[in-house]
């Protein structure tokens, strides 16, 4: 499809053009706001304006309306008709009326904001930025900024930058903000590709997803920041089949971020009350729901301290909670919202979740990380991990993964774990955004998706847009070869005389000489143990009341090609080559005999 091509590469300088244009609004900021504090403005005023362009159209039917049923005590239907939005403004003022009064700014923009709707209260409340008016009245800045965003170029109306893009302006100003406070790569934006490579995934992985009549979805994002992965997929779904009834539900925590969503959502004319606010580890707004699909980049390499307390009352209590297969270490949580969508999926229920490296791996095993890859891998949920190229974020160049799951496989999947490396299937940027300088195009997304459908060992090669050459290389595993069971191998303590200490009539065991074996699960332990322990330590013992199952993904060594080092002699000339051009160099800046 060129169309998504096109708003892939599309977004990223409509994005950035817009959002630097907003951006400069800080210019007026300096002095009375430190850098950090930028979007503490910025944010809620392109939220506002956002919210003044879709209404200007309607605004006088408004006004009409309002004056017919002002005296009733139910009357927020009636205005949600006239303004052809779920929300309204009841205010007789504009953007353009307010500038043209600068002598009473601060009343008219408060009584502008007061005309809003309920649902449009909230999310300012929520970005706290009664405060902020007051703020720039005392700096007496307010007619500044209003101005700023009063103008052409300022024009956010849904003719000029549709919901996708807007979106899209949102999350870099939101970046921006971020970066401002110097925060930890965590929050990874997720770019339109990847999400449509995301949505392309689940879909090609649901085999009854668009078959017969009255197609109807529900998907899930736990951590939804802007919404824009709910928003992006949504698009796609209605790509694939423009009936559909998709709808779609989110949670966030960051109050900024979910005002954006929920402002997203009102303007869309889907339902607010889908967006939820709160942390979801530790204050689930959607507990006993269940979901078609769920998408997700939920933050990594973050605690969870501040839910601790919470997240370990719920995983005390078992199955009945969502926690009860293990808890990682404290210092990444990504793993809890694994489970979280888990506890979420219907039985025919499929998630598409980004993960980094240490989820592969992290954890020994009986940890809580190698406990929660065993739920999954045991209960046979596991149906794919994807490897993004690095640089494919806004803001972090690690190594990134997609997992794709499965509540319900198809007979060809089961008892299986596909590993697909797509970390060369991308196409350069002519320009950064932040960290990301690839795309993955509609090429590079057949080209993995092609794998996925296949599902058998191979390496899928073709070209992308620009005709440079794309790979895909997958590898299908037994689920049984991910696990292995820890051993814990024993020998006798001895005494002065060489003589096997015992206790009860059994040898006592040196604990200074215990060591480990891990002996993958496909293989027999006794077996193991008699060939690879026993001729080198006869006396040797398995504590098997100690024995542990362990699960991990070994993706880079499954992937691994050796390449064949250069011979030292061809590295000893290039070597001395160097030194000889090195010294002529040394010779022409200060003279003298050169060494030979």
């Amino acid at each position: 499809m060129i169309q998504s091509n096109n708003l892939i590469t599309s977004v990223g300088k409509n994005a950035n053009d817009t959002a630097a244009l907003i951006w400069s609004v800080a210019d007026d900021l300096v002095g009375a706001y430190k850098p950090h504090e930028y979007g503490l403005v910025i944010l809620p005023m392109t939220v506002i304006k956002r919210f003044h362009d879709c209404l200007l159209p309607k605004h006088q039917a408004v006004l009409d309306a309002y004056k017919k049923v002002e005296n009733l005590a139910v009357k927020d239907g009636f205005l949600r008709t006239a303004s052809e939005y779920q929300f309204y403004n009841i205010s007789p003022f504009t953007f353009k009326t307010l500038i043209a009064d600068p002598e009473n700014i601060v009343d008219n923009f408060k009584a502008y904001l007061n005309g809003f709707s309920d649902n449009v209260q909230d999310i300012l409340a929520r970005m706290d930025f009664d405060s902020q008016i007051k703020h720039m009245e005392e700096a007496g800045l307010l007619y500044q900024v209003i101005s700023d965003f009063c103008t052409d170029k300022g024009d956010f109306s849904p003719e000029k930058i549709s919901a996708v893009d807007m979106g899209y302006v949102f999350e870099n100003l939101v970046r921006r903000f971020s970066e401002s406070y110097n925060e930890e790569a965590g929050a990874h934006f997720t770019s339109r590709d990847i999400i449509y490579l995301m949505s392309d995934l689940l879909v090609a992985g649901d085999e009854s997803a668009f078959t017969g009549d009255g197609i109807s979805k529900t998907v899930y994002d736990m951590t939804m920041g802007t919404s824009q992965m709910l928003t992006c997929m949504e698009e796609r779904l209605k790509q694939m089949d423009a009936d559909a009834d998709v709808t779609v539900f989110g949670q966030e925590f960051n109050p900024f971020t979910f005002g954006i969503a929920k402002a997203d959502m009102l303007i869309r004319g889907g339902d607010p009350n889908n967006m939820q606010f709160g942390d979801t580890l530790s204050d689930d707004k959607f507990s006993g729901y269940k979901f078609d699909y769920i998408i997700s980049n939920p933050p990594f390499g973050i605690p969870w301290k501040r839910e601790e307390k919470e997240v370990t009352a719920e995983f005390k209590k078992g199955t009945a909670g969502r926690f009860a297969p293990g808890l990682p270490a404290k210092g990444d949580g990504q793993l809890l919202f694994m489970l979280n969508g888990l506890a979420k999926l219907k039985d025919d229920g499929q998630m598409a979740i980004i993960q980094n490296g240490s989820s592969l791996f992290n954890g020994d095993a009986g940890s809580g990380p190698s406990e929660i890859r065993r739920y999954l891998i045991e209960n046979d949920w596991l149906d794919a991990i994807v490897q993004l190229p690095n640089n494919a974020f806004y803001n972090t160049g690690i190594a990134t993964y997609i997992w794709i799951v499965m509540k319900n496989k198809p007979a060809t999947h089961q008892g299986k774990v596909q590993l697909i490396d797509a970390s060369a299937c991308c196409s350069a940027r002519r320009k950064n955004i932040g960290s990301k300088n690839v795309d993955i195009t509609k090429a590079c997304r057949d080209l993995i998706v092609e794998a996925y459908g296949a599902y058998v060992d191979g390496t899928y090669k073709g070209v992308d847009e620009n005709d440079n050459a794309i790979v895909v290389k997958s590898k299908v595993m037994d689920s049984i070869e991910l696990g292995y069971n820890k051993i814990i191998v024993e020998t006798p303590q001895l005494d002065e005389n060489g003589n096997v200490v015992t206790k009860n009539g059994k040898p006592v065991a040196d604990a200074t000489k215990r060591d480990t074996e891990n002996v993958p699960l496909a293989e027999d332990i006794d077996a193991y143990f008699e060939r690879e322990v026993i001729p080198y330590n006869p006396q040797a013992w398995i504590d098997k009341a100690k024995t542990k199952v362990g699960y991990e993904i070994p993706f880079t060594r499954t992937f691994y090609e050796y390449k064949q080092i250069e011979p030292s002699d061809r590295i000893a000339a290039r070597i001395e080559e160097y030194e000889k051009r090195l010294m002529v160099k040394l010779h022409d800046l200060f003279g003298g005999e050169v060494w030979q």
